[in-house]
């Protein structure tokens, strides 16, 4: 969940609360308020209607009313010291039941007791509460959206900053690092945020540029030693006096120098495609690439009595160093011929969108987790080798907005490379 969901959420929560108890507060005043005139009312209706016993019964006549909202009559109780006020329900001139507030007192007028029954309708304030509830239900919700409103615009504002620098270590790549900046805000906490990545990403580019000259010095500095020791054993194995055994050993050495050499290049080309050292706005075209390495290797197809399909009716092209298309097909198509069996196939097709290359293979299908798996080889004995094949396909397709696909079915492998989107 986002954060700014999360804050709204907590905000109406709290909102609601709030506008629940303030509304019932004011609504229960409302009321009292309302009561109390009323109250008022009644009150000032007796005090008048007493004074106007008074008057009427100075001759010692008794005085008898009764209307549909006032009741007076002598009655043989005691006199109350206060009036009582009671809300109850009756019924008006149509018959429908309203609502009324009736005061009854008992009180002494020239020593006779008078029974004082006054009722005031409440139809009126009935409605005037309806009224009221509604006009402060519609103020309540209007300033509820106008308030999440207000709240979802100004949070949006004030995290701008913070989803900028979120979009920019998102976007960041580690070659162009060092042009990443996070900028000042008018916000102590983002300052503080953007501080610490300013910090971080120049460490990080800093470790490695640091760590790409060593790995280039070094793989720079290993082929001249491997190169040397690689001729000298070509020396000692034109001395005649050797015995098998040392022969034997010489052309180990010799195959493990060479499994060396090739390591450390591979290695140095997978650094220098991760630095982005193999840039082109060159169209290459796939079906010309690999035409040119099923030449090269026509010895070793041949040497297995394979049998090669293909189907170049459409071109595949894309932009790509033309060394970089030469590795990704020489390295398919090496394994294409390298895990084949006697008298097996290849088929190669190139359509607008895609290149596919197939073969078929006695090797079990390659494990999701091992397939572009640096120094994870599926070969054994004289198949083996560095594992850095794969691995340099997959490192170059990333690199290029390309995607490899991998298949394998009945004893089939095949690789489909594809732009990224289609």
């Amino acid at each position: 969940m986002k954060l700014l969901t999360k804050t709204t959420l907590y905000f109406l929560a709290a909102m609601i609360s709030l506008l629940a108890v303030a509304g019932f507060y004011l609504f229960n005043q409302f009321s009292k308020e309302i009561d109390s005139r009323s109250d008022k009312e009644l009150i000032n209706n007796e005090y008048e209607w007493i004074k106007y016993l008074e008057s009427a019964t100075e001759n010692g006549t008794s005085f008898i009313l009764k209307s549909p909202d006032i009741i007076i009559y002598p009655a043989d109780a005691a006199t109350t010291s206060y009036a009582t006020l009671t809300n109850i329900y009756g019924y008006n001139a149509q018959g429908e039941r309203i609502p009324f507030r009736q005061l009854s007192q008992i009180v002494s007028i020239d020593g006779i007791p008078y029974q004082i029954t006054i009722r005031q309708s409440q139809e009126q304030r009935a409605a005037l509460v309806t009224n009221i509830t509604r006009l402060m239900l519609f103020v309540f919700v209007g300033l509820f959206i106008a308030t999440l409103l207000f709240n979802w615009v100004i949070s949006k504002q004030l995290w701008a900053p913070f989803r900028r620098s979120l979009s920019k270590i998102r976007g960041a790549e580690l070659q162009k690092m060092q042009a990443i900046h996070f900028e000042e805000t008018n916000t102590q906490e983002f300052n503080e945020l953007n501080a610490a990545l300013n910090y971080m990403t120049s460490r990080i580019y800093r470790d490695y540029i640091n760590i790409k000259e060593f790995t280039e010095n070094a793989a720079h500095e290993m082929q001249t030693p491997i190169a040397g020791a690689q001729s000298k054993l070509e020396l000692l194995l034109q001395d005649t006096d050797l015995k098998e055994e040392q022969v034997r050993s010489i052309l180990q050495a010799s195959d493990a120098l060479n499994r060396l050499g090739k390591l450390n290049q591979s290695l140095l080309l997978l650094a220098k495609i991760e630095n982005s050292q193999y840039e082109t706005n060159e169209a290459i075209s796939f079906k010309d690439v690999s035409g040119k390495y099923l030449s090269l290797f026509d010895a070793f197809i041949r040497d297995k009595q394979l049998i090669v399909r293909t189907n170049f009716e459409e071109d595949f092209k894309t932009i790509l160093h033309p060394f970089l298309a030469d590795s990704m097909i020489s390295n398919l198509l090496g394994n294409a011929v390298k895990y084949n069996y006697v008298g097996g196939t290849i088929e190669i097709k190139t359509a607008v969108n895609s290149y596919t290359i197939s073969n078929t293979s006695m090797h079990p299908p390659i494990p999701a987790d091992k397939l572009f798996t640096r120094f994870s080889s599926s070969g054994k004995g004289e198949e083996a080798s560095n594992g850095l094949g794969l691995a340099i396909v997959k490192k170059i397709a990333d690199t290029n907005h390309l995607i490899v696909d991998y298949q394998a079915q009945d004893g089939k492998h095949s690789f489909t490379i594809h732009k990224a989107g289609l």
